[in-house]
């Protein structure tokens, strides 16, 4: 078994980087280094926390009342943007999340139900967008990202948090079939409404776009600036994790010679439109 997922690992993890891959009819060469080239990790999520409602409140000195879209808005908002005016409008192809919101926790000034990759709305009238733990899901992540780009102003900042596809976590979840993240979220995490519709996990694709090599092919394509990088030490609350999982993580890692990351699992971004 071990030589299975050894062969495997070799194919996926050594030689794919240095293929060449067609992207409108231009050939792109994905950087294969890309792993040598130092990530700052997250101190914590209060680090993080701050960081984002920093580049948001900043905005708003510019700008005034913002327009924040939250693409994919799950069950909370998670900013504390005291101080300034907003108007926050929560996009999601899950009823249940949104109904969650809309008489639960009652933070959402404008609910749209509809899926990232077609629904219908305007361009250039974001100032931010926040999207939290959504890209993983979608199969056709790249068309999400290019909404993004074409919704929000110029000026305007994308903040996204998603697990990185090339880590030792993100492979063991492409691997994975979804009834065992199910398994894994109710029996071993301890979560008795995993599964549940309106709660997690929700099945994942993991499209190119989501993971530092894709994430800074589309920004370098769609004059998108990195304003800020961030890896989460894999994970900032590893403690409460099971060690088969931690063994796993290791196992994985040393398996793919160091091409799959095990000192990160998700990636913090902030993108600003040129």
């Amino acid at each position: 078994m071990a030589n299975l997922l050894s062969l495997y690992l070799w194919g996926e993890i050594v030689f794919s980087p240095f293929a060449l891959r067609r992207n409108k009819e231009k050939l792109i060469n994905p950087d294969p280094l890309l792993f040598l080239i130092m990530l700052r990790l997250l101190e914590s999520y209060d680090f993080e926390k701050q960081m984002l409602e920093r580049y948001i409140k900043d905005n708003a000195a510019k700008n005034g009342a913002l327009k924040i879209l939250e693409a994919g808005c799950g069950q909370a908002w998670g900013l504390n943007l005291e101080g300034i005016t907003y108007h926050l409008t929560g996009v999601d192809v899950d009823r249940h999340a949104l109904e969650i919101r809309k008489f639960k926790t009652k933070d959402l000034d404008e609910i749209i139900e509809g899926d990232l990759c077609n629904v219908n709305l305007n361009e250039n009238h974001y100032d931010v967008i926040y999207n939290s733990y959504v890209l993983e899901h979608i199969q056709g992540a790249e068309t999400v990202m290019k909404n993004f780009h074409k919704w929000l102003k110029p000026g305007g900042i994308a903040i996204l948090r998603f697990p990185d596809r090339q880590s030792a976590y993100g492979f063991m979840t492409r691997l994975t079939p979804f009834w065992f993240h199910v398994f894994f979220k109710k029996i071993m995490m301890g979560d008795p409404n995993a599964g549940k519709p309106g709660f997690a996990p929700y099945r994942v694709f993991y499209d190119r776009v989501v993971s530092r090599e894709g994430m800074r092919e589309f920004c370098d394509r769609h004059n998108l600036k990195i304003r800020e990088e961030w890896g989460h030490p894999y994970p900032m609350d590893w403690d409460s994790y099971p060690a088969l999982l931690k063994i796993a993580c290791r196992t994985v890692y040393a398996l793919s010679l160091g091409r799959l990351a095990h000192g990160h699992n998700n990636l913090t971004y902030i993108l600003e439109k040129t």
